[in-house]
């Protein structure tokens, strides 16, 4: 009894995946600002935005998709 998990305490895959695609955004968001001090070439900025428009946009029909 003392390691039985309740629903209350497990994650469930689209809590994991939500906080996975935030983090891949804030960590592609950062690396674009340092990109942007640093002055790096114009495909890091790209490849940056990119990742960071697909997260976020994935984040926002997941969002949409669960109001229903």
């Amino acid at each position: 009894m003392a390691n039985r998990t309740t629903d209350a305490d497990s994650l469930t895959r689209g809590e994991v995946a939500r906080t996975l695609l935030w983090s891949v955004v804030v960590i592609s968001a950062v690396s674009n600002m340092a990109a942007s001090f640093g002055g790096a070439d114009t495909w890091v900025h790209l490849l940056c935005g990119i990742v960071t428009v697909l997260c976020g946009g994935a984040l926002a029909v997941r969002g949409l998709r669960g109001r229903r």
